[in-house]
């Protein structure tokens, strides 16, 4: 399942992550990349720890427990810190498909990366190029979305970032362990979420809602992971 989620962070908060990340000292990318990842990736990051990258993941952690429509369609069980990254020059990340198991360096805790996480902190028309560019079976997506909007997707499709060739690309990007491994598993539960919520507005105390409510959770009590 691809979702977008519009508005995870505000104007001000976009504003503010964008101050504190052009007035940082930015790294290879490739420090955190996989073996084959290395030979397609080139782009900057903050390094893990950094302060900047510690308080700005606080931000973004804080507005993904807001989010409703995140907490519906991940699921999440643990979520790894937010990291931040930058696009210019011609840089791109070639196609790849993300490392399945990663450690947080502060911990050294490793989760399992079912869901993929971009959040955009550049609005479109501040660069050309720099597309996320994600493969599944139903075919090939493009995103590329306005600032402080988001994208989830399944971290096991091939995916890869356009050669940016003006301005900067600028943006979050971190993994999820759901409590539901299987993405399949994940669509039902969102869109059955998503169709009692519809069911509470356009018909308030329809016993049917009881019951869909009922098969929500008990499902999720057959195929969670904890």
């Amino acid at each position: 399942m691809l979702i977008t989620i519009a508005d995870v962070l505000n104007a001000n908060e976009v504003a503010a992550a964008r101050a504190a990340l052009d007035a940082a000292e930015w790294v290879d990318g490739k420090v955190t990349a996989g073996y084959q990842a290395q030979g397609v990736k080139e782009n900057l990051q903050l390094p893990e720890g950094h302060p900047t990258a510690v308080k700005l993941g606080e931000m973004v952690l804080a507005a993904l427990a807001r989010s409703k429509v995140f907490m519906s369609a991940a699921l999440p069980l643990r979520v790894f810190p937010p990291m931040f990254n930058r696009y210019t020059g011609g840089g791109h990340f070639g196609t790849h498909v993300d490392t399945a198991i990663r450690a947080m360096a502060s911990t050294g805790q490793r989760i399992r990366t079912d869901v993929s996480a971009t959040l955009f902190l550049s609005k479109p028309e501040e660069y050309d190029g720099g597309e996320l560019i994600v493969e599944d079976t139903y075919g090939v997506h493009q995103v590329k979305l306005p600032a402080g909007h988001m994208v989830l997707y399944p971290a096991t499709s091939l995916h890869r970032v356009n050669p940016v060739t003006r301005g900067a690309r600028v943006a979050s990007f971190f993994w999820v362990q759901s409590m539901i491994r299987s993405d399949g598993d994940r669509t039902l539960l969102y869109d059955l979420d998503t169709a009692i919520q519809r069911l509470a507005v356009d018909s308030p105390g329809n016993p049917v809602g009881v019951q869909l409510t009922g098969v929500y959770h008990n499902l999720l009590r057959r195929w969670a992971e904890m």
